[in-house]
């Protein structure tokens, strides 16, 4: 006869699967929902999300590969020439708050994950969604500085999706303004600002702390049916305590953290991958023929093709825009606060997120698991941290796999802490439009938002990942709706500034 206790942990277990289960149904209705063309399976949200940033770039003139030295170039001088702009902090520190939610554990157990799941071609889909996605993150940052709004109550700049849906699509749309901050406020509170950061973080703790730490007698915890180790709840607690800190000093603290955490951490991380890659240079042109010949299913059996294309595009879409949210909404938000007298101006500023964050950072990661070969099937526990973490032990033989594998550790605490900072600011802001400016339900929101920190490392990584991946799709309907149907705004707004720059009007 079971104990109590056992009994407990046994339903609590069940619960967790069946949540588990639910979470992926929805999951696959969401992300997996299609029409069929020719007896082929297309998936809606990921044509919407691909045909909305191809219309971008079409309307723009494909301006992300054309201008973006440019857009660089104002990422690095845009507090001198901006200043005395309107704006809550520097365009730079925008752009890091941005980047803070941004880089962020997407960018090494995502890749992950989309790479187990989808396979190598899934690493394809993500770039291709991105160098269109640039042209989309150009749009939502134009659009979220044109159409801002500054509230004398709060002295906040306020602005993204919700302000270009109410004032550039007229308030009839408000409703849909509202849907999108609604879902906003999920994605940080129970998404991609809380739950699978600080559990990727932990399990990164747990995983160095299982592989290098005698546990023969080190005690684990039993919570809701599953066992944690010390490392997992000491991993929390000081999460939950330092993220606490900085969230309820506002956007100024976090931005101020940002600016000096996101810098090192993106060097830190690149050249950590670049010692792999140049070590295993020779790998370099197979590792790309494996990635391109996995998009498009060519070492598929037959029958099989079609289902490992749309699940690498499926995958690789959607960890791409967990990763660099071009389409989401969440980086307009931020780039609203920008001092800045130019909307193009920060367009090109937050275009440069999306370049820096997966054609950059995601490739890094990416590439490691393809050159050192990782398996693509392998137990659902090892499908995050521990994954990037051989890869990076087996590319590096040089170096003491203790190291390789701290460095992974530290990257990802990073990466995940700033995430975390800026989902806050965004889902604040989001709740400041539903509550018209009430600091109120903020205040509290920030406490409920630490709880959700102090909870996400008792969560199953197919739960958390599932959770995020809703939020995230249900979030980009509303605004790739507006980005489409503001795109003539856009376009206006692009050659009027270009046009002003090449007669000197504008200082360059």
């Amino acid at each position: 006869m079971m104990s109590g206790m056992a009994l407990f942990a046994a339903s609590e277990a069940t619960w967790l699967d069946k949540f588990t289960a639910f979470v992926d149904k929805v999951d696959g209705k969401v992300w997996g929902t299609s029409f069929t063309i020719a007896g082929f399976p297309v998936p809606l949200l990921i044509i919407l999300i691909l045909f909305g940033g191809i219309w971008l770039t079409v309307r723009v003139g494909g301006l992300q590969f054309f201008r973006l030295p440019l857009a660089l170039k104002y990422m690095l001088k845009n507090e001198k020439v901006e200043s005395g702009a309107r704006g809550e902090v520097s365009s730079f520190g925008a752009l890091c708050t941005a980047l803070s939610a941004t880089i962020g554990t997407g960018n090494i157990v995502g890749v992950a994950t989309a790479y187990v799941a989808g396979g190598p071609g899934a690493l394809f889909w993500m770039w291709f969604a991105a160098l269109f996605g640039m042209a989309t993150k150009y749009a939502e940052g134009l659009l979220a500085v044109k159409y801002r709004d500054h509230d004398e109550k709060t002295g906040h700049v306020l602005g993204g999706p919700f302000y270009y849906i109410e004032k550039g699509m007229g308030s009839k749309w408000k409703p849909l303004a509202c849907v999108f901050a609604f879902f906003g406020i999920l994605a940080g509170l129970l998404g991609v600002g809380t739950f699978t950061q600080v559990n990727s973080i932990c399990g990164s703790f747990n995983q160095f702390f299982k592989s290098y730490v005698d546990t023969a007698n080190v005690h684990n915890f039993t919570i809701f049916g599953n066992e944690y180790s010390c490392a997992t709840i000491f991993g929390s607690i000081l999460l939950t305590f330092m993220v606490g800190m900085v969230v309820i000093g506002g956007l100024k603290r976090i931005a101020k953290v940002s600016e000096k955490v996101i810098p090192l951490m993106v060097v830190l991380y690149v050249a950590f991958s670049l010692l792999l890659v140049a070590f295993n240079a020779g790998k370099i042109p197979a590792a790309v023929a494996t990635i391109v010949s996995s998009a498009f299913g060519f070492k598929a059996v037959a029958g099989g093709a079609i289902g490992a294309i749309v699940c690498a595009m499926q995958m690789g879409v959607a960890r791409g825009i967990f990763s660099n949210e071009a389409g989401l909404g969440s980086a307009p938000i931020a780039a609203a606060a920008a001092q800045t007298k130019e909307c193009v101006r920060q367009g090109l500023v937050s275009m440069t997120g999306t370049f820096l964050d997966t054609i950059v950072v995601c490739s890094m990661t990416g590439l490691a698991l393809t050159m050192t070969n990782q398996p693509c099937q392998v137990d659902g526990a090892a499908t995050g941290a521990a994954v990037t973490m051989k890869a990076f032990a087996e590319g590096i033989p040089f170096l003491p796999a203790i190291v390789t594998d701290a460095l992974v550790m530290v990257s990802l605490v990073l990466f995940g802490f700033t995430t975390i900072l800026g989902w806050d600011y965004y889902s604040e802001r989001c709740l400041e439009y539903l509550t018209n400016g009430r600091m109120g339900p903020v205040l509290v929101y920030r406490w409920l938002y630490i709880v959700a920190v102090f909870v996400g490392p008792y969560m199953t990584i197919s739960a958390v990942w599932g959770i995020a991946d809703v939020v995230n799709g249900l979030m980009a309907v509303p605004n790739m709706i507006a980005l489409i149907a503001l795109s003539g705004v856009v376009a206006y707004e692009t050659r009027d500034y270009f046009k002003r720059l090449k007669a000197g009007q504008v200082e360059e």
